[in-house]
């Protein structure tokens, strides 16, 4: 899990956002990493592809319902397949907002 900075036009130019890459680590790790990033930022955007997927909604429901549970939300849920060049195989992306209230 990594967290990028990458600019995306008027989105990103408070500082008050991050976006994570979530990989196939421990859950409760990353959401705990997660947590700490969400304590300093309003908002974080959590983005995972393929057989991540499942680990980024199972952190968002673990920071929104039991850890922040009424002090923060899912703003918005984006699903997206990515072709594979020539291959023929897809994959799945998801990117999830949450934000803090």
């Amino acid at each position: 899990m990594e967290e990028t900075s990458e600019p995306r036009g008027q989105e990103q130019t408070e500082k008050s956002e991050a976006t994570i890459q979530i990989g196939n680590y421990p859950v409760m790790e990353s959401a705990l990493e997660v947590l700490s990033i969400l304590g300093n930022k309003s908002k974080v955007t959590l983005k995972a592809k393929g057989n991540s997927i499942p680990n980024a909604v199972a952190i968002a429901n673990i920071i929104t319902e039991k850890m922040l549970n009424g002090n923060s939300k899912v703003e918005k849920i984006t699903l997206d397949t990515v072709d594979a060049a020539g291959i023929g195989d897809m994959t799945s992306t998801v990117e999830i907002i949450l934000i803090k209230n």
